[in-house]
């Protein structure tokens, strides 16, 4: 296996805790069209897509305009809560310090692939000032709804990188599948939106219950040395 080169995070449960401020804006945007207000575990399974499809995703039996009109109302709602400082999207424990120390180190690369817009992402960097940490930042502006596997390939062609050398961490089942497809490595976390359970269905060999965990599993699982032993590990059971 190659020596891993690419960490890619997905941001909304994975990187921050955004559900307070995404049940919100939902539950304004859905009463500013009469809509009947979902449960919180709805609305929160479909965090990890872009907008119009996660509300296309809630309101099946709706038609595109109001799709529209509920997608523009949601940012409107979602921006106007922002501006409540505290209602500021945390970022989880101990991520601050995972990307600090990544970010630091001559052999990794890091980047995001979200749902989120690149105005939101933006936002999101600027305020826990860690927006010079990312070589790539992949939104939904530019690509198709995850789990399609676009914003993983771009970011991949950005840092100049294989497949083999590339993981996400993401909390939902299409950060998985959205890696996988890709052909890179696809890593859950359980502190998101989805149970282990799920993620592990989709296809995650691992599942993460801490950030406090990631940079020893890197360096355990994908580092330069570790690569290089399972190489010779692999070598030696062949001959």
């Amino acid at each position: 296996m190659s020596a891993l080169k690419l960490v890619v995070f997905d941001c909304d449960g994975t990187l921050v805790d955004s559900q307070h401020m995404i049940v919100a804006a939902m539950n304004r945007a859905f009463s500013a069209h009469s809509l009947s207000l979902l449960p919180r575990e709805r609305v929160l399974s479909i965090v990890g897509l872009s907008l119009e499809e996660a509300i296309t995703k809630l309101l099946p039996e709706e038609d595109g305009a109001t799709v529209s009109l509920v997608k523009e109302s949601y940012r409107q709602a979602f921006f106007h809560l922002r501006q409540d400082p505290s209602l500021h999207e945390p970022l989880f424990p101990g991520a601050k310090k995972a990307l600090d120390e990544l970010s630091m180190r001559d052999d990794v690369l890091l980047g995001v692939a979200t749902g989120k817009s690149q105005r939101g992402l933006q936002n999101i960097l600027e305020l826990h000032d860690i927006q010079g940490h990312f070589m790539t930042l992949q939104t939904a502006d530019e690509h198709p709804s995850k789990p399609h596997p676009s914003m993983m390939q771009q970011a991949m062609s950005d840092a100049g990188v294989t497949a083999s050398q590339t993981v996400i961490f993401g909390d939902t089942s299409y950060d998985i599948v959205m890696g996988r497809d890709a052909g890179a490595h696809a890593v859950g976390v359980s502190w998101g939106y989805h149970d282990r359970q799920e993620l592990m269905a989709y296809g995650a060999p691992h599942v993460l219950d801490h950030f406090d965990d990631l940079v020893p599993y890197l360096d355990a699982h994908w580092s330069g040395d570790a690569a290089a032993k399972r190489s010779l590990e692999i070598e030696g059971d062949a001959s």
